[in-house]
């Protein structure tokens, strides 16, 4: 009788291994980058750094008997999540996608989402958010920048839905991050992104923003649009943030991009952000403004980038130590 029961429990184990792999796929990518940069200000003259970067994406999925597409990414990434006390390090962002041709797509991210505003960056790139502010403070060591910019990524545990194409080059978006310890109420966020122009991509999207208190919550708006023309590209982009209830915290960026292909392996940029805050209303505050060359040459699966970018009144203030200047030179490798 033992017997029979083996065989039995044999057959079915052997079963359920053929059926979770049915119709499924798994790869791996990995990426290494190595960077230099430095940096240097009125008051702040920081020496050469030396960084470097290393990821493995492992995704996988198939189509499942009844047509829908399962899909899943996870990103193992060592420089993330190094003082995580919940000990999840070196676990980078993961997310799962169910998709069909005619409803669209719906992906949950466990980790790692962005918003449907936060999607849509600056047209520079964000150059205020990624302008070395680990390494601009004052003569004192007390830091000085802070993002100015609001993207308000949609964070752990969120959702986020893209349409079929509802006409011709026209999606919708979507994104839902449920209410949480540091959040008053769900985040529920929209967009809209166009291509049915040749050479001319339009966005729109608007999200909710909502923090621990009423006065941190109002909401975020930004329009894009960018023109590809033979082997030049400009694009242009406006960011706003309204909080309810803190008027002087409001804030809008408008920025702009201008790319040329030199060749197919070689391109350079050149990108503005002007930055404006409510609360700069006085004779005594300036608006900062960056700007930002950068080249980009590929060849295989390397890529090298050099950039130099310039920061002027930072701490909202005509004071010296606002003019800062970076720049990096990085080598990154795919396989």
């Amino acid at each position: 009788m033992n017997n029979f029961k083996k065989i039995g429990l044999t057959a079915l184990a052997a079963s359920l291994v053929s059926v979770s792999a049915h119709a499924g796929e798994m790869s791996v990518s990995g990426g290494a980058s190595l960077n230099a940069s430095g940096f240097s200000g009125e008051g702040n003259n920081e020496g050469t750094s030396f960084t470097m970067g290393n990821q493995l994406t492992f995704t996988g999925g198939g189509e499942l008997d009844n047509g829908v597409n399962v899909s899943l990414s996870f990103v193992i990434d060592q420089g993330d999540d190094t003082a995580d006390a919940a000990g999840t390090s070196p676990f980078d962002s993961h997310s799962i996608t169910i998709s069909t041709d005619s409803l669209g797509s719906l992906k949950f991210a466990g980790e790692g989402g962005g918003s449907v505003t936060a999607s849509h960056g600056t047209a520079a790139g964000g150059l205020w958010d990624t302008f070395d502010q680990e390494n601009f403070t004052t003569s004192a060591g007390a830091a000085v920048i802070g993002d100015l910019l609001s993207t308000h990524s949609g964070g752990d545990d969120s959702f986020f839905y893209t349409s079929p194409e509802l006409m011709s080059g026209l999606i919708g978006v979507v994104s839902y991050n449920p209410k949480s310890t540091d959040k008053r109420e769900s985040e529920k966020g929209w967009g809209v992104n166009y291509t049915g122009i040749d050479g001319l991509t339009l966005n729109y999207a608007t999200q909710d923003v909502e923090g621990a208190s009423n006065d941190a919550s109002g909401d975020a708006e930004v329009y894009k649009a960018a023109y590809v023309y033979g082997s030049l590209t400009a694009t242009v982009s406006y960011h706003e943030t309204d909080l309810a209830n803190t008027t002087n915290a409001d804030t809008s960026a408008q920025s702009y991009a201008l790319s040329y292909t030199v060749t197919d392996d070689l391109s350079i940029t050149y990108g503005v952000e002007e930055h404006d805050q409510a609360a700069n209303t006085t004779a005594s505050h300036d608006d900062p403004s960056l700007d930002r060359i950068s080249a980009s040459y590929t060849a295989g699966g390397m890529t090298l980038t050099g950039k130099i970018t310039n920061g002027d009144n930072l701490t909202r203030t005509s004071a010296t130590n606002g003019d800062q200047q970076a720049w990096s030179l990085g080598a990154s490798f795919a396989f």
